[in-house]
């Protein structure tokens, strides 16, 4: 049984514009799948749906045999308890050294006791390279650093499935590789992870299936050599191939 079935799933811009349209998608525990495509293509999108900020116009979310309601507020906290998100933007409370960082969740949302909550997070960050940043503020780290504390926080809360929402995107090469890195390192605990990116090595080199979208709809769906090396449309080989030649 997959651990997340998507049916049917459509959503709209005001005045009715489709941004995705009829997505089914099947996703099963332990999985790495990334989903490519140019902007506006509705990646992101589909993120979002997923974790409840954009409830669907149409269709269903099914995670572990249970359609979800995301009109019910306690169905979203229970989904949430299961499912986090990581975006672009690091949203690091400015206040809070990593450490307090990582550990606030935990201790506020999941009710874990302070010193098992820490000692979780201080496994986290060390295994992530940032050992030595424990007591440091936002500001006094680089965008890469601060990443990984986002991705570290998001792993305190031990979620079944993690969304990396171009994670990377607003980072310098340097800092991007930094956090590729911690990814890789996460990739082998087998939770399961859906990506959103653009960085093509990254996503042929981890993931077990790639996801093609074009214009709110799934163009092809199928391993790493299968969408970078054998694409069967059109579209998929024109993206592939301006992509991978730049």
């Amino acid at each position: 049984m997959p651990q997340l079935e998507i049916r049917g799933v459509c959503v709209h811009y005001e005045l009715s514009v489709p941004i995705l349209k009829n997505i089914d998608l099947d996703i099963f525990k332990g999985e790495i799948v990334s989903i490519i495509g140019p902007s506006g293509s509705g990646k992101s999108t589909l993120l979002r749906v997923l974790i409840g900020l954009l409830p669907p116009a149409q269709g269903t979310v099914s995670f572990n045999g249970k359609v979800v309601d995301y009109n019910s507020k306690t169905c979203l906290k229970e989904l949430r308890d299961q499912m986090t998100i990581v975006f672009q933007q690091f949203n690091l409370f400015q206040n809070m050294s990593a450490l307090k960082n990582v550990t606030i969740a935990p201790i506020e949302i999941k009710k874990e006791p302070k010193k098992i909550a820490e000692e979780r997070s201080r496994f986290l960050l060390d295994r992530i390279g940032l050992s030595e940043k424990l007591n440091a503020y936002p500001d006094e780290l680089s965008g890469g650093q601060q990443q990984r504390v986002a991705l570290a926080r998001a792993l305190a809360l031990n979620p079944d499935i993690l969304l990396l929402d171009e994670v990377t995107s607003a980072l310098d090469p340097e800092m991007t590789n930094e956090v590729l890195d911690a990814i890789r390192e996460l990739s082998e605990d087998g939770i399961t992870l859906i990506i959103v990116s653009h960085e093509m090595a990254f996503v042929r080199e981890v993931s077990d299936r790639v996801i093609m979208m074009a214009d709110g709809c799934i163009i092809e769906d199928g391993t790493p050599t299968e969408i970078f090396d054998m694409p069967k449309t059109d579209r998929c080989k024109d993206f592939v191939g301006m992509i991978l030649s730049h």
